[in-house]
């Protein structure tokens, strides 16, 4: 599992390996249960990029479990304690934009304060219209195999918490990067 560590500084560091002028980067969790393949959007939530693809550089999700599931709503994921109550150490300022809330969505948790992201996201199990301009979306899964990965881990049996009853981890975190064409 993460810690409490306050990863600000590390990020600060791993902020100009990204280039999104040059590059399309991905991300692939490695789950208890599948992959999960992601794809960014870069053009309408920067910092929030940078920020998971950096996190997951670090290692930061390495071994980090998938703390809520709730079924028809939410797969979530990202917080070091386990509980859905940390994070990174920082937060991200909020980024709304007009992408939809649908199946394959990852969107950023927070608390009451819309600039309040740090660590902890969440992938949706389909439409979710309200959360539309008042969560991050900054990325969807990749193809249909990851989706399916996303859909078998919202089906799982939860506790009355919303907690998995077996835990469902993801196992490594690996950060994918190809050149745009011209």
């Amino acid at each position: 599992m993460g810690s409490s560590k306050n990863y600000q500084k590390e990020m600060e560091s791993v902020r100009k390996d990204f280039d999104f002028q040059k590059f399309n980067y991905g991300l692939t969790f490695a789950t208890t249960l599948g992959d999960i393949d992601l794809e960014f959007y870069p053009e309408v939530a920067p910092n929030h990029c940078i920020n998971m693809l950096g996190l997951a550089q670090l290692g930061f999700y390495d071994g980090i479990h998938f703390h809520r599931v709730v079924p028809d709503f939410v797969i979530q994921a990202g917080c070091p304690e386990g509980t859905g109550t940390g994070g990174p150490g920082y937060t991200v300022a909020a980024e709304f934009n007009n992408r939809a809330h649908e199946a394959g969505i990852v969107s950023m948790a927070r608390t009451n304060d819309p600039n309040s992201a740090g660590s902890q996201f969440f992938l949706c199990l389909g439409k979710v219209p309200y959360l539309d301009n008042k969560y991050t979306v900054f990325g969807k899964t990749k193809d249909q195999a990851s989706l399916d990965t996303v859909l078998k881990i919202g089906g799982v049996k939860t506790d009355g918490g919303d907690r998995p009853v077996e835990a469902v981890t993801i196992k490594t975190a690996k950060v994918t990067k190809t050149p745009k064409s011209l």
